[in-house]
Parts: C-alpha cells; structure tokens; sequence
C-alpha cells in the first residue's frame, strides 16, 4: 500500500484509464469492463480493475490538477508496475471551431505551471504523449467513426482568475483547449520511462460561454470513453495463461 492507494500488488493492470472524477471511474468500470473489483477507495478516490474484451484494464480517479494527478500516477507507476496510463478527462475549448463534446487528443502540453520546470532543471520541457499510443488512438478513431482533433492543449494551474493575456495568447498560438493535468502527467511518464495519453472532451468553451451539466460531464462522455478503451485494447497484451 501507498499513503493513497490501498490496493495490494498486483490489483493494477498495466494499462490505467484515469478520469479525474471517481465517479466516472465507477461509471467507467461498470459500464465497459467485465471481472470487476473495487482494489483502491483511499479518500474515496476509486480504482477498480477489470477486463475489456478479455484483456486486463484498470480504471481510477486522479482529481483535480497536476499535484493530484502527479501523485497518483507516481505511484501507480513507482508501486504497481503501470506500464501504459491514458486520461479522459474534460477541457474548456478555446479554438472557436470547437463545439461541447468535440474530442480532442493531446499532441502536447503547454502549462503556466512551474511544476514541469522543478522536474527538469529549470528549464522548459516540451510535455508530449507517447507516440505508439497516439498512433493507436489515431487508428482507433478512425475504426470508430470519430473525428477528434489531434494538437496541442494547455495545463492550467488556475480555474479561476487566469492572467487575462492567456486566452489571446493560446488562441495566437493554436491552442485547442485548457485543462489541469496532462503536463504533469506526460512529464512523470517521460521520467519513469512509461507511456502516457490523454483524450478529452470538450465540456465548456471559453469564447461561446456554452457548457454541459456536472451530470453530464460525469456519465455522457461516452465516445471519449470508448476512443480511450479501444486504445488500451490495442496496446495491452494478452492475458496469460493460467
């Protein structure tokens, strides 16, 4: 056990689906895995592990921002072996061709946050996915009929009261959308030499004001869930033989 998970070794797949609400977490392994056992509850943040057509897949909640998201994925890596974590999370759009449950796939990460810089020296590290994942997820969309828009997202510190020069600057610069966590998350993977993805849904619009319910953002995503578990699919082993 961690200070923050309570699951045994071996209760993780190697592949982790993480949205930051645990009930999505719970929707997530109730709705799309088979086999399925609570392994962590720690602050009631959910994590369960199951199977998605017969290959083992974990799913858990990583809260809000990139000190949340930082902690658990270290030690989902550090303490349970995860090889492979892909967030789904929600995002505010900020391209204005964007509309509400538009997906979008991280291509990279730019933040205002000087956790990244602390990881490496001071200085600016280009915050990406791993690149087999991106490539599995592009295939995936397409066997699913999606279209998501695939570049480069912002990780924010703040949800209110940002410096009112961002959003011109993202929008100068072609950033798609804004949300709290995968900078860090691609960060910490790149360090321990594991693979990371994130797709999100765009939930709000920061030009349009538009924006979806708790309640949707909690049960409604479905197509983002389904882009991230055919990803899994598609990189994860076999089980093995008993």
């Amino acid at each position: 056990m961690t200070p923050h998970i309570n699951a045994q070794t071996g209760d993780f797949a190697e592949t982790v689906l993480m949205p930051g609400d645990p009930l999505r977490a719970k929707y997530i392994a109730e709705t799309y895995l088979e086999n399925v056992r609570e392994v962590t509850n720690v602050r009631n943040v959910l994590g369960f592990t199951g199977e998605y057509k017969g290959k083992p897949l974990s799913v858990m909640a990583h809260g809000m921002g990139m000190p949340s998201i930082s902690i658990y994925a270290h030690e989902l890596i550090n303490f349970y072996g995860v090889k492979q974590l892909i967030r789904v999370g929600s995002c505010g759009g900020v391209d204005e061709e964007l509309k509400l449950r538009d997906l979008i796939v991280a291509t990279s990460a730019s933040t205002n946050s000087a956790m990244i810089r602390d990881r490496f020296a001071g200085y600016d590290y280009a915050a990406a996915p791993d690149f087999e994942l991106l490539k599995a997820c592009s295939e995936a969309a397409k066997e699913l009929d999606l279209s998501p828009r695939f570049g480069n997202i912002l990780s924010g510190d703040l949800f209110y009261g940002s410096n009112p020069a961002l959003l011109p600057a993202m929008q100068k610069m072609g950033v798609l959308a804004v949300e709290m966590e995968a900078a860090a998350l691609f960060a910490i993977a790149a360090e321990f030499r594991v693979k990371a993805l994130c797709v999100l849904t765009v939930s709000d619009h920061l030009i349009t004001a538009e924006e979806t319910s708790s309640e949707e953002r909690q049960t409604s995503f479905n197509q983002m869930m389904e882009l991230a578990l055919e990803t899994a699919y598609a990189t994860t082993p076999e089980m093995a033989d008993a």
